[in-house]
């Protein structure tokens, strides 16, 4: 059995450790058969001699799967039931210049902090067609194992970008041809009458959770646009926000 190297491997629950090796895990035979879909992106696969039973066709297509016990494979994974395989991936992410380039639709979420939401960013992107997502500023890290479970897979699906710099991350949108619109709860334009702008190639902007955009990040938007709120909640999960921003743009694009 492999339980020799787990003990190195279960080091990349640090992002630190992630960043330097640029190496993640990707917990569960979903999240395995996805970054089986992206070439070279699966070093290898733990799992327990049962997953390896009920999971034998996933094993006969891994480049290298190793055995581990019971206790070796939770220490891997941050579920509280584990399923038993846990892959060990690359990194997947692209310079953001790559990411908006030649795209109608794409998300750039700025010092976004909850990992689940992030993960559901991604997961809703990829549901509306859009062509990447990138994380800009001090965001949760995209391959915090969170983030990856919340993904549900899509995680490798589309392109995910990468910048510190929220400011160019809208250059590069904008220098790629994309409108920038920011979702702003104080912005002059209203969800529902937005669909005049919508059909044109769009890079949404989201703030984070708790204070939204700075005010200078949004002033670098071409318009801010606000979700209406019919009732009284003070405001959406920006997970929520983001799904409705991008398939209201996905509605009109693709007329």
């Amino acid at each position: 059995m492999g339980n020799a190297r787990v003990k190195e491997t279960r080091k990349l629950s640090r992002r630190s450790e992630r960043s330097e090796r640029r190496l993640f895990l990707a917990d569960g035979p979903k999240a395995v058969e996805g970054a089986l879909e992206v070439p070279g992106c699966v070093v290898e696969v733990f799992a327990t001699v049962a997953a390896t039973e009920q999971y034998a066709a996933l094993a006969a297509v891994v480049p290298q799967w190793t055995l581990v016990d019971d206790r070796a494979l939770a220490s891997l994974s941050d579920s509280v039931s584990p399923a038993g395989v846990v892959g060990l991936c690359r990194f997947l992410d692209r310079p953001v210049e790559h990411v908006v380039d030649a795209t109608r639709l794409v998300a750039i979420c700025a010092d976004v902090r909850d990992p689940g939401n992030a993960g559901t960013v991604i997961r809703c992107a990829d549901a509306a067609g859009a062509d990447g997502v990138v994380f800009a500023g001090r965001s949760v890290d995209a391959y915090n194992p969170k983030t990856v479970r919340a993904s549900v897979g899509s995680l490798f699906h589309l392109p995910v970008g990468i910048e510190p710099d929220p400011a160019a991350a809208v250059r590069a949108a904008r220098a790629a041809g994309l409108q920038v619109l920011a979702a702003d709860g104080a912005g002059e334009v209203d969800l529902d009458h937005a669909e005049p702008l919508l059909g044109a190639p769009t890079a949404w902007l989201f703030g984070n959770e708790a204070w939204g955009l700075p005010a200078e990040l949004a002033d670098l938007a071409d318009h801010r646009v606000r979700i209406p709120i019919h009732g009284r909640a003070e405001s959406l999960n920006l997970s929520t926000a983001a799904a409705l921003c991008l398939y209201a743009s996905a509605r009109v694009q693709r007329r």
